[in-house]
């Protein structure tokens, strides 16, 4: 493993307004079950920092994690956002997520790069190509993140590899691949992020 992200949690809102100022945030979408809370926890080498779920879906608010504050100062965060698609909750909470996510990725002036997760084993899904149409429209920061690597069987790898990056229009050098699981590209990730927050 690399250099741990050392993080810790600040708030949970339901409005991006309810958020603390930041200088620069990294935020994090993906579908439900993507692995998002596994990933944040992997990139700070701790195992309950983000709750993970059996449920997916259980993240139901904006989730802001300060990043290497040494005075407790929240400058630089990471931020999980509902996860979109499937998710076991009630339809009035999913009908405030899209508001809230696009609110959140629309007008947040502090964004600096969106992490759009998509599972390695079965994505790009829909929804994760309109998601991924949608940055695109509003021209916003994104890097595309693979998750699950441990899943996908060594013999078809490089296939799957080379049809993740066809689905989502880019150059299979455009996505990091990661395992939370296994570690595996979390030492990059941590390097990038360091990179897009000016750490």
């Amino acid at each position: 493993m690399g250099h741990p992200l050392h993080m810790h949690f600040v708030t949970s809102a339901a409005d991006p307004d309810m958020l603390p100022p930041t200088v620069a945030e990294v935020a994090v979408v993906g579908r439900s079950n993507v692995g998002k809370s596994s990933l944040i926890n992997a990139l700070t080498n701790r195992k309950n920092l983000a709750h993970t779920s059996k449920t997916p879906g259980r993240t139901q608010l904006i989730n802001l994690f300060a990043v290497d504050n040494k005075h407790d100062a929240t400058d630089k965060a990471l931020v999980d956002l509902p996860g979109y698609g499937f998710a076991n909750a009630p339809a009035k909470v999913k009908a405030s997520w899209q508001p809230m996510i696009e609110g959140y990725l629309t007008e947040r002036e502090s964004l600096v790069m969106i992490m759009v997760l998509i599972d390695g084993l079965v994505g790009p899904t829909k929804l994760d190509i309109q998601m991924l149409d949608w940055l695109r429209s509003l021209t916003l920061p994104h890097t595309v993140i693979a998750t699950k690597h441990d899943k996908v069987k060594s013999s078809k790898r490089n296939a799957r590899k080379r049809d993740l990056a066809q689905g989502c229009l880019l150059e299979e050098g455009d996505i990091v691949w990661t395992s939370a699981a296994k570690g595996v590209g979390i030492d990059r990730l941590q390097d990038l992020t360091r990179l897009w927050l000016e750490l």
